[in-house]
């Protein structure tokens, strides 16, 4: 069984940035696509990326295109998204999975905990 172990939300002011980490335990990503998606207030839950864990294929929702960028260590298991010129319309909690090479939820077969990101104008 996978477990997904996020961290790294925050406050951070209109313009800045943050780094999240998804750590998985108990497996490897190495089968599988690591995603990012996004939960804001009263809204559904969204996908903003996701990345082939081997080969590395990558895909960004447009929103977050030349601001975000998904990466990922082998060597700790961890994925990251970091995230520059953050907008208020980015507050959100942030989800990582573990799954298919999707952009919808119902792929991915593991999730972390959530980790909320709010952004100040």
């Amino acid at each position: 069984q996978m477990q997904l172990v996020e961290s790294g939300g925050g406050l951070v002011q209109a313009g800045g940035s943050l780094r999240l980490s998804c750590t998985a335990v108990g497996q490897t990503f190495s089968q599988y696509a690591m995603g990012w998606f996004r939960q804001a207030p009263g809204k559904e839950r969204e996908f903003v990326a996701v990345m082939r864990w081997s080969g590395g294929l990558i895909y960004y929702e447009d929103f977050v295109k030349g601001r975000f960028t998904i990466s990922r260590d082998n060597a700790k298991n961890t994925g990251y998204l970091q995230m520059n010129s953050l907008k208020p319309e980015d507050t959100a909690v942030y989800y990582c999975a573990a799954g298919g090479y999707s952009t919808h939820a119902y792929d991915y077969d593991y999730w972390g905990q959530g980790t909320q990101v709010t952004v100040s104008a």
